[in-house]
């Protein structure tokens, strides 16, 4: 076993404080330490993957505006759901895409329908998406960003929701 001395906080006396290690125990532990995190980073990553799929895009009359819908299939235990969402971006400019709606079309295993999402620029300024209630629910929404005001419309029940 090698030996290690290190000096702590001489003082003019000469007093001063070893500290001895061992290099055996100390390599094993940091072994077993990165076996650990490898470990632990391969699980999570294994168990939490998604696929994207691009249901529709719809540009505003002006050309100014791109509204996109995609499906987001969620997979891995106690992980596994499927989501629509809707974004907004700006034609002209490089920034990210803004959410304006989020759907829960459930779990791969109980999906019982599709979401039949449609979307339409009734104006520059106004876009209307449509969508079947009985295979979704609504969780998320934006009714007015950046001048667009976002109406939406459950076709199984005719209800409108706008920013009124």
């Amino acid at each position: 076993m090698h030996n290690f001395a290190v000096e702590i906080g001489s003082e003019p006396t000469n007093r001063a404080r070893t500290i001895k290690f061992g290099t055996r125990g100390r390599s094993a532990i940091c072994k077993a330490l990165s076996l650990t995190f490898v470990g632990i980073s391969a699980l999570g990553v294994g168990c939490h993957q998604y696929q994207i799929t691009r249901l529709e895009e719809a540009r505003s009359p002006d050309g100014h505006w791109l509204a996109s819908a995609s499906t987001i299939q969620n997979f891995g235990p106690g992980a596994a759901s499927v989501d629509t969402t809707v974004d907004l971006r700006r034609t002209n400019v490089s920034e990210r895409p803004m959410e304006v709606l989020g759907f829960s079309v459930g779990s791969l295993a109980s999906q019982s329908g599709t979401l039949n999402l449609t979307m339409k620029w009734e104006t520059p300024s106004h876009l209307d998406v449509t969508y079947n209630g009985h295979a979704a629910t609504l969780y998320f929404q934006v009714v007015k960003y950046a001048g667009i005001e976002i109406s939406v419309r459950d076709l199984s029940s005719a209800t409108t929701t706008t920013s009124q």
